[in-house]
């Protein structure tokens, strides 16, 4: 029989309270701390090349550098206007060529034939490409297209650097299609829709702004490529002639941060922190549009 609790009797409850030496909290301030750390760690390379860029390359930063020519050996001042250009229009051509045939590959991927051997195949070429090596793709634009050509191009650039944002459109295409619900496929067949009306007016128009992110990440990419454009645009000290070798922030970063003039090595600074500003604006809009994507 249970004895009742008298008024003058104290309920003695739980302490609650965390304590710091208890193995579980001990753990888990430790492994906290671990992460921080690490976590700090990793961005400090980041930030010292920001603020290394925006000291060294800030002072030349002006409206100047957007119009004006690369100056030659001896002069002072100057810009890299054409190469501005020539990235925007390598980068054009590229997005031209990678974005409709990853859209349609990653169609077929998600909703025509999933687990087809073709699929597998397709699926397994685009996950080996995205590590690819980028020098790799410009050698085979050289020998596909500078040699039949006869020329070095902003054709053979643009073509070798759509290599390279294939595989990342379509793989990023492919997940966001996955991500539209199946019930929204079904609704729309029965409501009468082919698979094609289906595809056009209910699953592309959902997945859009992941596909947008893809296309996005992908041209981010692409921009700060040098490699492939050293075997197919090569460089130029005139503005855009698109069947001639055609400047590009890359390419122009690494041609004059190996001269021994300062004035080129200082353009060299302006156009890095140019191309990591380009960069990062793609990186954000593709932030944004991800986080709107409402499925």
């Amino acid at each position: 029989m249970n004895t009742p609790i008298t008024l003058t009797e104290t309920i003695r409850l739980p302490n609650l309270e965390r304590q710091p030496m208890e193995p579980r909290a001990l753990k888990s301030i430790v492994l906290s701390a671990i992460t921080v750390t690490a976590a700090v760690t990793a961005c400090i390379p980041l930030f010292s090349v920001l603020i290394m860029l925006i000291y060294r390359g800030g002072k030349r930063l002006s409206l100047e550098i957007f119009y004006a020519l690369p100056p030659t050996a001896f002069e002072m001042g100057g810009g890299f206007g054409n190469a501005i250009v020539g990235t925007l229009f390598m980068v054009g051509i590229a997005s031209v060529i990678s974005v409709p045939f990853g859209v349609l590959a990653a169609v077929y991927l998600a909703e025509l034939g999933p687990y087809s051997r073709v699929s597998q195949i397709a699926r397994f070429c685009a996950k080996t490409m995205t590590g690819l090596p980028s020098i790799l793709a410009g050698v085979f634009a050289y020998a596909a297209v500078v040699l039949v050509m006869g020329s070095y191009s902003a054709w053979a650039g643009g073509i070798a650097l759509s290599l390279l944002m294939i595989p990342v459109v379509m793989l990023t295409a492919e997940e966001a299609i996955k991500m539209v619900p199946q019930s929204m496929k079904d609704a729309a067949l029965g409501m009468g829709c082919t698979p094609s009306q289906s595809m056009v007016k209910v699953v592309l128009p959902v997945a859009i702004p992941g596909i947008i992110t893809g296309v996005v990440l992908a041209v981010a990419r692409a921009a700060g490529e040098t490699a492939p454009l050293l075997f197919t645009a090569l460089f130029s000290d005139y503005w855009l002639q698109a069947n001639e070798p055609t400047a590009s922030l890359a390419v122009l970063i690494y041609n004059y941060s190996g001269m021994p003039f300062d004035n080129q090595i200082e353009l060299a600074w302006t156009a890095s922190l140019v191309l990591v500003l380009m960069v990062l604006v793609l990186n954000v809009v593709s932030r944004i549009i991800g986080r709107r994507k409402k499925i």
